[in-house]
């Protein structure tokens, strides 16, 4: 059929379905989503973290028994360094003067586009009190195998913080960033509930760990979320990136920074002992293993010009290979840390209290009670595409209990003197599969 409209009539048709296409062609994507809470200043201080696709306002509505409390804050923008160059809005809001134990529901979002409802519970700034704590590393996209029992106890109200010791997703900017959006969405059931504090990892390293610095809200104001500290109940958490040490293309000067702020944060944290006794670091890459996946486990002495046996991953305990500057294993002994904890390795690992290769148990029928030395967790059996590890045949005279099922590490700090540590096999349907009690009378430098 021809057209018998005027040319007049032709011209405003053809202007229409411009203007329709481009309506029709434009698609928003203003819905927050990858919502995650952090600690801020203090334990009474959260930070809610979330994304949009498109630029909107970030505001949180919350309250005990409707959403009668409004906190705004701001956005980023983040690009993703690989070809396409995906750009994705961040926002942070602080919440700030929140009751202690009480639950708050809240949503968050703009005027556009507001997420589901979600809830937290408002820990305590004060030290009398026994934190629960969940932690694991190594967590990717594909194969999260303890995420799912994880997503469960976080609902039902069983820790009040979980650490995430370094490795996200596999990797966080896979796909031009496709999969570590995917993997904010999966820890989300976990991480909206309860503080979800991190330490970078290995897999983090593409384009300067941009994407864990962008993503992630930690406390402080040092380290760009790479290094920072926090007090919750009697213990002060001190996370820090291992991976420094083995990524020197993107400077020394990082190094430094960070061995110049542990050194002030612990000296500041053993004056405070009194009130906050127990001192527990966390960090990606361990200093001690024995797996025999062909990484730093295995690696051999040549790695660094000092001899050192193969179990060690030396630039964490020495520091950087040649020089040995900036060594945290003496940095941590001489300040009287209590509890190292480690991910990496597909496994789980406990120690004896060990330091500088030598166990340094309290008594031979108590090793932990009143140890001469940290004692080391290795946790990263979470799991994800690379699987589990397998052991060295050669068991290390300082490793109390080994296993490679995927699982995920349980502490509660009771008070003052008591920490208790134990392993969930997934495998095994959530059995606890080893645990340990750690028990101090005083707390600083070993003797």
């Amino acid at each position: 059929m021809l057209c018998t409209c005027s040319p007049r009539g032709m011209v405003r048709f053809v202007v229409l379905w411009s203007v329709l296409q481009c309506c029709w062609a434009q698609v928003l994507y203003t819905r927050p989503e990858q919502i995650h809470l952090a600690l801020g200043g203090s334990s009474s201080e959260l930070v809610l973290t979330w994304s949009t696709f498109n630029a909107t306002d970030s505001v949180v509505e919350y309250g005990t028994t409707s959403l009668n409390l409004r906190a705004t804050g701001g956005s980023s923008l983040f690009v993703d360094g690989g070809s396409l160059h995906r750009p994705q809005y961040i926002h942070r809001v602080s919440l700030t003067g929140l009751q202690a134990g009480q639950r708050y529901m809240y949503h968050v979002g703009s005027a556009v586009a507001w997420s589901d409802l979600f809830f937290f519970t408002a820990l305590r700034s004060d030290a009398s009190w026994s934190p629960r704590v969940a932690l694991f590393g190594d967590m990717g996209n594909e194969n999260a195998q303890s995420l799912p029992r994880l997503q469960s106890e976080a609902q039902q109200g069983m820790y009040d913080a979980v650490l995430h010791v370094g490795d996200f997703a596999y990797d966080m900017n896979t796909d031009d960033g496709l999969v570590g959006d995917e993997f904010m969405r999966q820890i989300e059931a976990v991480a909206a509930y309860v503080p979800y504090m991190t330490c970078v990892g290995n897999h983090e390293n593409a384009y300067n760990f941009s994407h864990y610095k962008a993503r992630f809200s930690m406390p402080g104001d040092d380290g760009a979320n790479m290094f920072y500290s926090f007090d919750l109940g009697p213990v002060h958490f001190v996370g820090i990136a291992t991976e420094f040490y083995f990524y020197l293309q993107y400077g020394l000067f990082q190094v430094l920074h960070q061995y110049e702020w542990l050194q002030r944060d612990l000296e500041m944290a053993n004056q405070n002992r009194a009130e906050r006794p127990w001192i527990v670091t966390f960090g990606h890459r361990p200093m001690y293993c024995s797996d025999d996946d062909g990484d730093d486990c295995t690696h051999s002495e040549s790695i660094v010009s000092v001899p050192g046996p193969v179990w060690m991953c030396l630039q964490t305990r020495v520091g950087i290979p040649y020089l040995h500057l900036f060594g945290l294993e003496k940095l941590f002994y001489d300040h009287g840390v209590d509890l190292e904890l480690w991910a990496h390795e597909h496994s789980y690992e406990r120690f004896w209290p060990v330091y500088n290769e030598e166990t340094r148990n309290g008594s031979t029928a108590s090793p932990y009670t009143n140890p001469r030395g940290p004692v080391h967790i290795v946790t990263g059996s979470a799991g994800c595409r690379e699987g589990r590890a397998s052991f060295r045949n050669e068991s290390l005279p300082f490793s109390a209990f080994r296993s490679n099922e995927y699982g995920y590490t349980r502490i509660n700090i009771f008070n003052s003197s008591h920490l208790y540590l134990e392993q969930v096999s997934d495998d095994q349907g959530g059995k606890v599969i080893d645990h340990m009690w750690i028990v101090k009378d005083t707390h600083g430098a070993y003797p």
